[in-house]
């Protein structure tokens, strides 16, 4: 039987949403810091965060960079010099714009964010093996939806 749709049992849910998100945020703050460690000893949360942008975007600028990831500009400026440094990411001039670059990852950088990813990777599979397909495409839909402030 479903629970029946009152203000008080609706905030009820939220807040328990809200602690479950909050546990989610935590298991995966761990996942970013191991995983960083991973590419590079030392490396912290925030430069795999931009180095795992860079990768799914494949090109984008220093700007589109910062808008994507809320953050500072000079903040996010560090974080592409220190993976510039490790040869993890490449810039080359912006064809359409000869003030700025494009930031791409380098080969070795792709390698050692798929040798990073990997045992979450199998973790997070083997977490939904005794889930559906559409529970998990469903789950997928619906957190786009919440993050996107859509109606699933």
């Amino acid at each position: 039987m479903d629970p029946i749709d009152t203000p008080e049992a609706r905030t009820a849910a939220v807040r328990a949403l809200e602690a479950e998100f909050g546990e989610l945020i935590s298991r995966f703050r761990r996942v970013l810091s191991e995983n960083a460690n991973r590419v590079s000893p030392g490396m912290l949360p925030g430069a795999y965060k931009v180095l795992t942008t860079i990768a799914r975007k494949e090109q984008v600028t220093l700007s589109h960079l910062a808008d994507c990831l809320m953050a500072d500009k000079g903040q996010i400026s560090r974080a592409v010099r220190e993976l510039e440094a490790l040869q993890l990411v490449t810039r080359t001039p912006d064809p359409e714009d000869g003030r700025s670059s494009l930031i791409s990852p380098t080969a070795f950088g792709l390698e050692r964010l798929s040798v990073a990813r990997a045992p979450q990777e199998g973790a997070l599979l083997k977490a939904l093996d005794a889930w559906s397909l559409a529970d998990i495409e469903n789950l997928s839909r619906m957190l786009h939806a919440l993050s996107a402030g859509e109606t699933p």
